[in-house]
């Protein structure tokens, strides 16, 4: 059987089930061996056939090395071998076709970078439904198809997972979907078969450098995004980061460039900001619109920006994009402020990365009146470069910070913590303290705040996990900070 054979057959009434996990296999499916981030699945074909599937969809250079003996045989289906170039390109192929092809019924957007997707994507969403049009979302924070929402699992899913998705939102009469492309995704192929109407990229800062090893690499899987959009598409640049010239020279597509304060296609200028919120102008086409949002921080303009080069880029006017930027309240976990009566601010921010947290604490750091109080740490088994570069920016712009416990997965918390004070220039000063537990961590801020201080709370933001070991446990910063709040309360009215 011929690929294009298959593809037919798996759209036919009687298709057969497509698989990419071998112990997931069945008599009969199609099993088809993807490269993922832990592991090849061409490693797994024996345990595939040996399942019972019946055609093994896989690179060229694999089907030689074949043998059907190392597991147990469960049927005793005769399989197919269908050797491809690209199994990730096929996958993508065969997932769309196996459900009618929904990414050809959408427009879709999408946007990569470091830092600000998650808050891009929301905006996106927030104009196209003030437009009063139905748009689907799956990013960082949760998956929203219109019919169900749920956690995400990975900011950027597979292929597969994608397609269904896709295929709901056409059904809940969605005309748009705006998706978060992880450079994970990108590089092992998650997104192929789909025409993105537009693309935005934020910026690039060190993270994920375990995974991708260098910065080269890492920014040669942000442009997979770019190189892939067809001439007819929008590139939607921020022209304020170093590494665009790189990507406007890999694309096909029309590029529109967004700056703050600075020559553009699409620019920004900011009037006021404080703790409430900013105001700015929004320019496009010789056309401007005010803009006032809840978000704070030159950071957040610049995703405002993103996501309005996407919207306009998929027809929308500049007056129903401002009207959505302004519409959006809170994006979760995001800079997300902790209601109180306390004289003093609460916020929790996803900031992992040093960039990140130099943008959050900056734009804080003069709207605080009082001190500028950081509890933050770094995951375990993830890119350890930047936990000393993230001490170094804690150290420079909060005035007291409390090293904690990320997610230290299958490290211990006390090494990581260890790394981190590495970067420290005075690890002895009275303005860092050590406190591995995060609960505590949290509670000692909470307990230590005084009048116009400004506690934020950095690097879980939106999540309601703790993963020690390989085992999650329950565990919400926004849920301990409410509760330290409440307790603190209660001990001053007591």
């Amino acid at each position: 059987m011929t690929f294009n054979e298959l593809l037919t057959l798996v759209s036919s009434k009687d298709a057969p089930r497509i698989c990419a996990d071998s112990r997931l296999v069945k008599p009969g499916d199609v099993f088809i061996a993807v490269k993922g981030t832990a592991h090849d699945g061409h490693d797994f074909i024996d345990h595939a056939i040996a399942n019972g599937a019946k055609y093994i969809v896989c690179r060229h250079l694999q089907a030689p090395t074949i043998k059907s003996e190392p597991y147990p045989r469960k049927a005793n289906t005769q399989y197919e071998i269908i050797t491809v170039e690209d199994s990730a390109r096929a996958a993508a192929a065969l997932a769309q076709q196996s459900t009618g092809n929904p990414a050809s019924q959408l427009t879709n957007l999408a946007v990569t970078g470091t830092n600000g997707k998650t808050t891009v994507a929301f905006l996106v969403r927030s104009c196209i439904q003030t437009a009063g049009q139905k748009c689907g979302l799956v990013g960082t924070i949760f998956y929203d198809t219109g019919v169900t929402s749920s956690h995400a699992a990975l900011t950027t899913p597979d292929c597969f997972d994608i397609a269904r998705m896709q295929s709901q939102m056409v059904k809940a009469a969605s005309k748009y979907m705006v998706i978060e492309a992880s450079s994970h995704a990108l590089a092992q192929g998650r997104l192929e078969g789909i025409n993105f109407e537009a693309a935005a990229f934020t910026n690039l800062s060190g993270d994920h450098l375990d995974y991708h090893k260098t910065e080269k690499n890492y920014l040669a899987a942000k442009s997979i995004l770019f190189e892939q959009l067809s001439s007819e598409a929008t590139a939607v640049l921020n022209k304020q980061s170093p590494h665009t010239a790189e990507l406007a020279g890999r694309t096909k597509a029309r590029i529109l460039w967004y700056a703050i304060d600075a020559p553009a296609d699409i620019t920004a200028h900011i009037e006021s900001m404080d703790v409430t919120g900013t105001v700015f102008i929004l320019e496009y086409d010789e056309k401007s619109s005010i803009v006032k949002t809840p978000l704070l921080g030159r950071h957040n303009v610049s995703n405002h920006l993103a996501a309005a080069g996407l919207c306009l880029a998929a027809g929308f006017d500049l007056q129903t994009v401002a009207a959505g930027l302004t519409a959006l309240e809170t994006t979760p976990g995001r800079l997300e402020k902790i209601e109180s009566d306390d004289d003093f601010l609460v916020l929790i921010d996803y900031a992992h990365t040093d960039d990140a947290l130099k943008n959050v604490l900056s734009t804080l750091k003069p709207l605080c009146k009082g001190n500028l109080m950081l509890v933050f740490g770094c995951g375990g088994d993830r890119d350890r470069t930047k936990r000393p570069r993230m001490a170094k920016v804690a150290e420079e712009l909060a005035d007291l910070l409390i090293v904690t416990s990320d997610n230290p997965r299958t490290e211990h918390a006390e090494d990581i913590i260890n790394e981190i004070a590495a970067g420290f220039q005075n690890p002895d000063s009275r303005k860092i303290t050590i406190e591995p537990d995060r609960k505590k961590a949290i509670q000692f801020a909470i307990e230590t705040a005084a009048k116009n201080d400004i506690v934020l709370i950095a690097g879980k933001g939106h999540e309601t996990y703790q993963i020690i070991g390989t085992q999650k446990i329950d565990f919400s910063d926004k849920d301990i900070a409410q509760e330290c709040l409440r307790k603190r309360n209660e001990k001053i009215l007591s």
